[in-house]
């Protein structure tokens, strides 16, 4: 029986920064961000989108009332929890209005969650192939204005269905994966922006990749040329292609060529949106997907996942046949032209407006969010949530 990602939906907020104008307003070459980092845009969240919210809104967009029958598991990666107890998988349940008979987790381990997720979803679907799963990657990035990590921050969920007889990729039982205690990358409780050691977290990116692909090739025997594709967590779109080129000369001239053309090609989201955490290595899946005009059924994807403290996975996937004609392309570039460019003053003014530290009462104005669900206010400690579609 093959299990993999049925549907695949994203979303990001209505805003966003250009990253030359960013630049200019620090008194940075432009070129270390659209060159250096490889960023052009931003997406920004306004105080109406949370986690919780985006997550929602990427599943508004893939559900129909089968999947929202069928789904009785629901798993949500996040390291942008809005409560250290109840778990954000709750809200979407209820804001999607799935069925009730079903489980609602929320998985934390930084970046690499979402993926947990889906092996997790992938048992559970072995074991119940009537049933599917919702596994979510929704983040906020947020380091502070005028840090040295300003220039990676972002916004933006990925909502997966997983499923038997997938239609866009069955996920290959093979995988390798490696854990060890570091702190590259953390965010104690009191503290609403990271810590980074961004030397030491790009350094065990490329040490993890290393890793679990050397275990990858032994265990499997498989080899590069063995591959269509690579798609790699993209903090920036950089990091990925830094993990990459590592490894291309274990291949041929024709192999290099193809991989580093569907890199470029894989990561045209990530520089428009961001980075968005749990949710990153799908959104540049998706762009693989949605961009290319030469994957074809059958081809094999191998998909790199990082989550910094640090937990690192390699795992693989086949395309299936007709993938094309099950993904939302229009909507996604409907979804991009409709942002809006804010300057940087405006930007500033957004960053900076955010909900009160003591769950005090307030009520929040979503004129200006065309986002069908968002956050209302808070009242009694409760975040307030709005879906427009009910």
């Amino acid at each position: 029986m093959e299990i993999g990602i049925d549907k695949i939906g994203f979303y990001a907020p209505h805003y966003y920064v250009d990253m030359v104008k960013l630049a200019e307003a620090r008194g940075i070459d432009p070129d270390k961000f659209t060159i250096g980092i490889g960023q052009d845009e931003m997406a920004l969240a306004p105080v109406t989108q949370d986690a919780v919210t985006l997550a929602a809104n990427a599943a508004l967009q893939v559900l129909d009332e089968v999947d929202k029958e069928k789904i009785d598991l629901v798993l949500f990666g996040t390291e942008s929890g809005i409560d250290h107890s109840k778990s954000a998988a709750v809200y979407i349940h209820h804001l999607l209005g799935l069925n009730p008979y079903a489980r609602s987790i929320e998985l934390k381990q930084a970046c690499y969650s979402a993926t947990a997720g889906i092996q997790m979803a992938k048992g559970h679907i072995a074991l119940n192939p009537k049933s599917k799963v919702l596994v979510i990657g929704s983040d906020i990035a947020r380091y502070g204005l005028a840090t040295p990590g300003e220039s990676t921050q972002g916004a933006g969920a990925v909502a997966m269905v997983i499923s038997k007889d997938p239609k866009l990729l069955a996920i290959e039982n093979e995988s390798t994966y490696f854990t060890n205690d570091i702190m590259d990358f953390w965010r104690p409780l009191y503290s609403d922006t990271a810590c980074v050691d961004g030397k030491f977290s790009n350094e065990q990116y490329i040490h993890f990749f290393n890793t679990v692909w050397e275990k990858y090739k032994e265990q499997t025997g498989r080899s590069l040329e063995d591959f269509a594709a690579l798609c790699y967590h993209v903090p920036y779109t950089k990091m990925g292609w830094k993990a990459l080129r590592t490894i291309l000369e274990e291949g041929t001239e024709a192999c290099g060529e193809r991989l580093r053309a569907h890199y470029e090609t894989s990561i045209q989201y990530n520089r428009k949106v961001g980075n968005i955490y749990t949710g990153s290595l799908y959104l540049s899946l998706l762009s693989l997907l949605e961009k290319n005009d030469s994957l074809k059924g059958g081809d094999r994807i191998g998909l790199y996942s990082y989550g910094s403290g640090a937990v690192g996975e390699f795992f693989t996937g086949i395309l299936q046949h007709g993938y094309q004609q099950h993904l939302y392309v229009n909507q996604h570039e409907e979804l991009f032209k409709a942002r809006q460019e804010v300057s940087v003053e405006e930007y500033e003014e957004i960053f900076a407006d955010t909900l009160p530290a003591d769950g005090s009462t307030t009520s929040l104005d979503a004129a200006n969010d065309p986002a069908a669900v968002y956050l209302s206010g808070v009242e009694d400690h409760k975040r307030i949530y709005v879906n427009r579609n009910n």
